[in-house]
């Protein structure tokens, strides 16, 4: 562990009605930019006639299964995001995963993942933003190579759901990358460690 006796300590955090908030501009804002380049490269699966295909295929049976697949892949989807966080700071802490803990916010319902060493700015970053580039620029991406519209939802939702992990890369936007940072313990946010 490093000795942070002559490091400046400043708290920052996020308001949560914020949070709330900006995760629906970060949706919305997905929806133009993944969204309307796929329309623009597959407007054929846009039209009636596609639609009314799917719809006489069965349509209780795939809206049933549909569902079922959607609600799997997005609670798995949040256990990975987590693990994704866990994996990339493990990578640069003194004690690997011994010093990442996970977690339930059983208030919320929502699962956590809290590294509780300092790490470079640098390297905290990489770790905040690693779920959204695997679960969400990636399968974007492969969604208008292959057409895929499913992996294009699952592109939107996970990058919406790394709306927080945008937030926190924003308050560290101007932090020099070789000062250190660490998860708040009780609060969304994170503590900094200024060099003096």
């Amino acid at each position: 562990m490093k000795n942070l006796n002559n490091y400046k300590k400043e708290k920052l955090t996020i308001n949560l009605v914020w949070a709330n908030v900006f995760s629906i501009i970060v949706l919305a804002a997905v929806l133009v930019i993944y969204g309307l380049p796929y329309y623009l490269l597959r407007p054929e699966y846009f039209t009636v006639s596609h639609f009314k295909a799917i719809s006489e295929n069965n349509i209780g049976g795939f809206l049933g299964s549909t569902f079922l697949l959607a609600f799997i892949t997005i609670v798995a989807g949040i256990i990975v995001h987590e693990i994704l966080h866990g994996i990339t700071w493990a990578q640069f802490t003194d004690k690997g995963f011994k010093s990442i803990k996970f977690g339930v916010k059983w208030k919320m319902l929502a699962p956590y993942c809290h590294c509780k060493e300092p790490l470079l700015v640098k390297h905290y970053l990489l770790g905040t933003l690693m779920p959204v580039i695997v679960l969400g620029l990636i399968p974007a991406v492969l969604s208008l190579i292959m057409g895929s519209i499913g992996l294009l939802f699952i592109g939107i939702f996970f990058t919406m759901a790394a709306s927080g992990d945008f937030l926190i890369a924003h308050l560290l936007r101007k932090e020099n990358s070789e000062d250190l940072v660490q998860d708040h313990p009780s609060e969304v946010g994170c503590i900094v460690y200024r060099k003096p």
